[in-house]
C-alpha cells in the first residue's frame, strides 16, 4: 500500500490539444530548449489528457491563451502563453519554457499548481482566462 505525503500537492489534471503537444514536443527536441530545466514540462505532457483542439473547453489555458493567475504573495499576474520565439517579457508575452509558462499549461480557472523554479517552488492560482485561440475559433494558432 503506498502512503500519499499530506505535505505534497496533488498536481491537477491537465488537458492539452493535439496540436499544442505536437508542437511542444518538437520544441523540446530543438535547439531552443538545450539551456532550459524541461524535465517537469515533459512529465506534464506525459500526465496530460490530449484532446481535439475543436473539444478544448473554453475554460482550459493553451499555448497563445491570455491568462490571469495570483501568486502565493498574494499579486497578480496576467500573461499571454507563447512559443519562445514569439516571448517578450515587456508586453506579457511567457515562454511556455519559462517556469511560470510550463506550470500553466493545461490549467483550468480554478486550478491550483506549486511548481519548480530557480529560486524556489512558485505556487498559483488560475483566475481567468481573457483569451483562449480554441474558443475564438482560431483552432490552427
Amino acid at each position: 500500500m503506498n502512503a500519499e505525503r499530506l505535505d505534497e500537492p496533488i498536481a491537477p489534471a491537465i488537458l492539452v490539444s493535439r496540436l499544442d503537444c505536437e508542437r511542444i514536443e518538437a520544441l523540446l527536441e530543438s535547439p531552443a530548449a538545450e539551456h532550459h530545466d524541461t524535465a517537469a514540462l515533459r512529465a506534464e505532457l506525459e500526465r496530460a489528457d490530449i484532446v481535439a483542439p475543436a473539444n478544448m473547453p473554453s475554460d482550459v489555458i493553451t499555448m497563445n491563451s491570455t491568462a490571469r493567475f495570483a501568486l502565493n504573495d498574494g499579486s497578480e499576474r496576467e500573461i499571454t502563453l507563447v512559443y519562445p520565439r514569439d516571448a517578450d517579457a515587456g508586453t506579457g508575452k511567457v515562454s511556455v519554457l519559462a517556469p511560470v509558462g510550463s506550470a500553466l499549461l493545461g490549467l483550468r480557472v480554478g486550478d491550483s499548481i506549486r511548481w519548480p523554479a530557480p529560486g524556489g517552488d512558485i505556487d498559483l492560482r488560475v483566475l481567468s482566462i481573457r483569451y483562449q485561440p480554441e474558443a475564438a475559433g482560431d483552432l490552427h494558432r
